[in-house]
C-alpha cells in the first residue's frame, strides 16, 4: 500500500508540475519603483510590466513615490535590503538617484531603467522610446497642420515640456526644434510644466493664450498635459479645431481627445514594447549575460540595441495617432494588451 501511494504521490506531483504553466514557476522577484501614479502611462506601465515578466518567470511588486525624490530614494534602500532578483527603475530624479543605482549594483542587484535613461553612470539595461524620433514626428505633423491651416510654413507654436529634469521631455523638444529649424517664419514658445504636472500645463496655456492669442497649435509632451489645455481653451471660450493640438505619448486621455475633434495628432510612446523589452532581457540580465547590440523585433517593433556608455540600451520607435488610425488596437492607449507571449532572449 505504501508503494501504491507513494506512486500515486509522484503521478500527481508530475502532473501538477506539466499542467502548470512556466510562467508561474517564479525564478526570483522583479521591482518597480514607479515615479508616480498621477498619469495613465505610468499606471500602464505597472500593469504592463508584471503581465511580461511574470509571463517569463518573475514576481512582480511595484512601489510608488508620488513624484518625491527622498521616498523613491528610501524606497531604493528598503529594496537593496530585501536582495530581489532585478530593480527597474523610472527615476524622479535622475541626478539623484545615481547613488542608489550604485549602491544597488555595488550589491549585485542589476538595475533596469524604464522609460527614463540615466547617463550618468552605468546600468544593466535600459529600455526607452525613441524620444528624439518622437520629436522629429511631431515636427513632420506640425508641418502638416501649419501648412493646411496657414497655407505654408509660418505661425505659432506653443510647446508645453514636461519636467525640466526629465530626458524623455529634453529630447522631444531637441527633435522637435531641430527639424523645425528649417522654418524660420515659425516661432515656437518653449515652457515646462514643472514635476508633469498637468495644473502647471493649464496654466501655462492660460496665460499663454492671453500673451499670445494667435497661438496656432500647441505641443505638449504627454496627453494629461493636453488635458489641462482643453480645460484652460474651454475657460477662454474656445471650441475644438479653434487652435490646433497634439501631443506625445499615447494615452487613452489623449485617442479620447482626438475622438472629440480636440487633439489632431497623439505620437505614441511605445508602452506595451517598452515593457515587453525587459522582460525579453531579463534573464539574461539577472545572470549578468551579455545583452548584444543590434536589430531586436519587440511585438512586432523593429527595435535597436546599442552599447552605451551607461549600458546596454534598446530604443523602440512610436507612430503619429490621428482620427484616421485612432481605434488601432495596437496603440496602447486603446488599452488592449497584446495577446502575443513574451519569450526570452538566448
Amino acid at each position: 500500500m505504501k508503494r501504491v501511494l507513494l506512486s500515486v504521490f509522484g503521478f500527481l506531483a508530475l502532473a501538477i508540475a506539466t499542467l502548470t504553466p512556466a510562467f508561474a514557476q517564479s525564478t526570483g522577484t522583479v521591482y518597480y519603483l514607479v515615479p508616480t501614479l498621477l498619469d495613465e502611462f505610468q499606471t500602464g506601465s505597472v500593469t504592463a510590466l508584471e503581465l511580461f515578466l511574470k509571463q517569463v518567470g518573475y514576481d512582480f511588486k511595484s512601489l510608488n513615490a508620488d513624484n518625491k525624490t527622498d521616498a523613491q530614494q528610501s524606497q531604493m534602500n528598503d529594496v537593496i535590503a530585501l536582495k530581489p532578483a532585478a530593480i527597474v527603475l523610472a527615476a524622479v530624479d535622475f541626478n539623484a538617484l545615481k547613488p542608489s543605482v550604485e549602491a544597488a549594483r555595488a550589491a549585485g542587484i542589476p538595475v533596469v531603467e524604464f522609460d527614463r535613461q540615466i547617463t550618468s553612470t552605468p546600468s544593466d539595461f535600459t529600455s526607452v522610446a525613441g524620444t528624439v524620433e518622437i520629436g522629429y514626428v511631431a515636427a513632420d505633423q506640425a508641418e502638416k497642420l501649419l501648412k493646411a491651416k496657414n497655407g505654408a510654413m509660418k505661425g505659432k507654436i506653443l510647446q508645453v515640456l514636461g519636467d525640466p529634469g526629465d530626458p524623455y521631455t529634453l529630447d522631444i523638444q531637441k527633435g522637435f526644434e531641430e527639424k523645425m529649424k528649417a522654418f524660420p517664419d515659425v516661432k515656437i514658445i518653449s515652457l515646462p510644466a514643472m514635476q508633469w504636472e498637468a495644473s502647471n500645463a493649464g496654466t501655462i496655456v492660460a496665460d499663454q493664450m492671453l500673451a499670445n492669442p494667435d497661438i496656432d497649435l500647441i505641443f505638449s509632451h504627454a496627453a494629461h498635459l493636453s488635458v489641462a489645455g482643453v480645460a484652460s481653451l474651454e475657460a477662454a471660450g474656445k471650441k475644438p479645431g479653434d487652435v490646433m493640438m497634439m501631443s506625445s505619448n499615447g494615452a487613452p486621455v489623449g485617442l479620447d481627445l482626438i475622438r472629440k475633434g480636440w487633439l489632431n495628432v497623439e505620437v505614441e510612446q511605445p508602452l506595451y514594447a517598452q515593457a515587453a523589452a525587459i522582460a525579453m532581457f531579463m534573464d539574461k540580465i539577472v545572470k549578468k549575460e551579455e545583452i548584444k547590440p543590434g536589430e531586436y523585433e519587440v511585438l512586432g517593433l523593429k527595435s535597436t540595441v546599442t552599447k552605451e556608455a551607461w549600458g546596454p540600451n534598446i530604443k523602440i520607435p512610436g507612430a503619429a495617432i490621428t482620427k484616421e488610425n485612432v481605434d488601432n488596437p495596437a496603440f496602447w492607449g486603446n488599452q488592449k494588451p497584446p495577446t502575443e507571449t513574451v519569450k526570452p532572449v538566448e
